[in-house]
């Protein structure tokens, strides 16, 4: 099969195109959600915390909707094997964040819950990481609509230049 001439060219001028936005689009998105782990993991260390049992609470309480979570049921929440999971919950138990007890049904399931301590630190960390994720489904919501656009390194040092431009 033969192409029309022009018709390659023309698609490939409109895929790149549209591949460009894509990518400068995806780019942005994992910018943004690299910037919201960076701000997590800082927030939970401000409150004396690892990332991990921060993470680890957050499972415990939220995962599963009881306010309880089981090793099995913490490990897919954490996407880590079972064996870094008990080593966590260890670290977090002598820490005073969370406590293990047996299962009612099961004595073999470990049920983890937390302490009146850890659940102090999580609903600090809950309310930081709320009003975060307020500003940033806004900044999103700013950047699908067109309102403005994501913010790369060219457009970075456009607005520098012509900043220095202005000045001078």
């Amino acid at each position: 099969m033969g192409s029309i001439p022009g018709i390659g060219a023309s698609c490939m001028a409109m895929q790149s195109k549209s591949n460009r936005q894509m990518f400068q689009e995806l780019a942005y998105f994992r910018h943004r959600l690299r910037k919201f782990l960076r701000f997590s993991e800082r927030a939970a260390r401000e409150c004396g915390i690892t990332p991990q049992q921060h993470q680890l609470m957050l499972g415990v309480a939220g995962f599963t909707g009881s306010g309880t979570a089981s090793i099995r049921e913490i490990a897919e929440f954490l996407q880590e094997k079972h064996n870094s999971v008990v080593g966590l919950v260890d670290r977090a138990v002598e820490s005073g964040l969370v406590e293990r007890t047996e299962g009612t049904a099961d004595r073999r399931v470990v049920v983890v819950s937390l302490t009146e301590r850890g659940e102090e630190i999580l609903s600090r960390l809950s309310v930081l990481h709320r009003a975060e994720i307020k500003r940033l489904r806004q900044e999103f919501l700013h950047v699908e609509t067109g309102a403005s656009s994501p913010a790369g390194p060219n457009d970075r040092r456009k607005k520098k230049i012509s900043s220095r431009r202005l000045r001078g």
